[in-house]
């Protein structure tokens, strides 16, 4: 790593963490990996019997379904590449992404309605981020979620609080980790530090600290990918 380069606060749960880290460090930044977030996985009894494909709206979904079940051979609804390339990995072949949010993979799903038999199974987190079975239900598509694993929120280190002053930006995946920076920061402001958020539903719980001084600039990414999210590291 290039000497004084520029330090980011990663808040994302592990494993994704990981690998926010590397692309990070491809890009001649420094990583700091303290998640806000500790991903669990939840026992669930869903009977598949009938589910002729399933949804997923993350990455931790497909993997806390994957080490529960070994059903392959269902058409997968994926809501992004990263979430479809994670599937792909983990043994599904028929995938299609809707490159998206969680109202495009609803549209997705209606529009591909022919394309599977039987009911959709979305295996989401115990409190997910987005609605994805109420629009399906409207659209007349046969729809259940099912929580498999849960995020729960945990505390950063003592070293990272220390440094708070010293880091270039911190980054956001979901709103929930949002939601634990804002109640951190609510102790502890950061008046210097930047929040660059995924999407600006993620940023949305961080707007008030950035308007009354106790958190820096808060900005969202255009498109819900990481990619787009690194590119406002930019200054």
């Amino acid at each position: 790593m290039t000497e004084g380069a520029p330090r980011v606060w990663i808040t994302r749960a592990r494993p994704g963490a990981e690998a926010t880290a590397a692309r990070l460090e491809a890009l001649g930044h420094v990583p700091l990996i303290d998640p806000l977030l500790e991903i669990r996985d939840l026992p669930w009894t869903a009977d598949l019997a009938g589910v002729g494909a399933l949804a997923f709206t993350s990455r931790n979904g497909v993997a806390a379904f994957a080490r529960a079940s070994d059903e392959r051979g269902l058409p997968v609804f994926a809501v992004g590449a990263a979430t479809a390339d994670l599937a792909a990995e983990a043994g599904f072949t028929r995938i299609e992404s809707a490159q998206g949010d969680v109202a495009g993979l609803a549209g997705l799903i209606a529009a591909r309605r022919g394309a599977f038999g039987g009911a959709l199974l979305h295996p989401a987190a115990a409190e997910p981020a987005g609605d994805l079975v109420s629009p399906l239900l409207r659209a007349g598509i046969e729809a259940s979620s099912v929580a498999v694993y849960e995020s729960l929120a945990r505390a950063p280190a003592r070293e990272t609080l220390a440094a708070l002053d010293h880091l270039f930006a911190v980054l956001l995946h979901s709103p929930k980790a949002a939601r634990a920076l804002a109640a951190l920061l609510g102790q502890r402001p950061a008046p210097g530090l930047r929040a660059l958020c995924l999407s600006p539903a993620v940023a949305a719980p961080l707007a008030v600290l950035s308007a009354d001084g106790r958190l820096g600039p808060v900005a969202a990414a255009p498109r819900p990918r990481e990619t787009a999210l690194f590119d406002l590291l930019s200054p």
